[in-house]
């Protein structure tokens, strides 16, 4: 792109498109990421010339998923200094903060997820009226979902936990028979058609304390804004039980430890930053340092892997995290919204280290961590899982 190409392309992204809607001889043609942001500017700032009946309509309407994704939009594609200024001017211009501000509209409102994404990412420049309101309408959404995962997670975790120590001298009621057949195949007695167990493998009995570390790394990329969301209710409801040690760490480019924060979810929420850029290798490096037991650690990386940090580096220390011994998971989504966009050369890259790259639902993230726990294949179980719904769904 010449000088002049670059200029006019300025000029087209400030003025938009004029009355008539000609750009005139000359002007850019705008196309990829010049379009997205075109768009963004012209969803705030070309509502006055709608007043006026000229040029092209904008705004951001009353939808709660259009309004997230156009903050998720300018977070991508514009430094934080005038995200902060185009927040503020959408909150006077398009008066979303008078709406939250008015009892009778947030009652009106159906609290979603969506609807929560927007709140979280207007937190900073809500005024303190509308503030009250948001931290309610969010509190709305996290108590559905707490009801949604809260037993099943506790039960299957718990369940897996004590399933998960082992022992060759267990109790008759201990035994594990798969575990103990699959050890003593070699003692089978064909004109008996039995296998003699010459050692016996069951359930070590409950212990007592911490039995297992749990990192969650949450990417807080635009286009991982659910993920943030349930990703950070799971993490308080694991925190919540005394067999787990649950760290949370939050990140774009720079990470955030939010373990703190994890007896409640709603200053959790607000305290992320959904949208901006992505350093997954920053997050993983200070995740290592947390790692005391690898053996007894599970790592979630929830991101889409759009890595915008040193790449070599982060399969590197992924690497050296999958062969201490710590359990990595990569999810590429937790959320209900299905297959997500990912970079599939890193998740490929991760596959092959053994660390297993998938998307995962709310509803099963408590079945992975039961595998985890239990020292099985998740990807392998993640397939299969996978092949199920996609055999159910036909």
């Amino acid at each position: 792109m010449t000088d002049e190409d670059e200029r006019l392309r300025r000029w087209r992204l400030m003025l938009g498109t004029d009355p008539d809607g000609d750009r005139g001889s000359g002007a850019a043609e705008l196309t990829g990421d010049d379009l997205v942001i075109d768009r963004a500017l012209a969803a705030l700032y070309d509502s006055d010339r709608a007043e006026r009946g000229t040029g092209r309509t904008g705004g951001l309407g009353s939808s709660a998923p259009r309004v997230t994704k156009w903050l998720a939009d300018i977070r991508s594609y514009f430094p934080a200094s005038v995200v902060q200024v185009m927040q503020a001017d959408a909150l006077e211009r398009l008066d979303l903060a008078t709406l939250l501000s008015e009892p009778e509209f947030v009652e009106a409102m159906t609290p979603d997820i969506q609807l929560a994404q927007m709140l979280i990412q207007l937190a900073d420049v809500l005024p303190e009226r509308a503030r009250a309101a948001a931290h309610e309408v969010v509190r709305a959404v996290v108590e559905e979902i707490e009801r949604r995962i809260r037993q099943r997670t506790i039960s299957t975790v718990t369940a897996a936990i004590n399933r998960s120590a082992r022992t060759r001298r267990p109790r008759h009621s201990d035994i594990d028979w798969a575990r103990t057949i699959t050890a003593n195949l070699r003692h089978y007695l064909p004109e008996h058609r039995t296998v003699v167990p010459h050692q016996l493998i069951g359930h070590a009995r409950r212990r007592t304390g911490v039995q297992r570390e749990v990192i969650v790394a949450l990417d807080q990329s635009g286009s991982m804004a659910d993920s943030v969301v349930f990703g950070s209710i799971f993490a308080a409801v694991l925190a919540s039980m005394p067999s787990l040690r649950t760290r949370l760490v939050a990140f774009d480019t720079a990470v955030v430890d939010l373990t703190e924060l994890l007896n409640d979810p709603i200053d959790l929420l607000f305290a992320t930053q959904l949208g901006g850029g992505t350093d997954i290798n920053a997050a993983m490096t200070y995740c290592s340092q947390l790692v005391a037991k690898p053996a007894e650690t599970i790592l979630v990386l929830v991101s889409d892997l759009f890595e915008a940090g040193d790449r070599t580096a982060l399969v590197r220390r992924v690497r050296a995290l999958h062969a201490s011994g710590v359990a990595v998971l990569a999810l590429l989504a937790l959320d209900d919204s299905g297959t997500p966009a990912f970079d599939h050369e890193m998740a490929g890259q991760f596959a092959a280290l053994g660390v297993p790259a998938f998307a995962c639902t709310p509803d099963v993230f408590p079945e992975v961590l039961e595998v985890a726990i239990n020292g099985g294949d998740v990807g392998a179980w993640a397939q299969a899982h996978a092949a199920v719904r996609a055999e159910g769904a036909s």
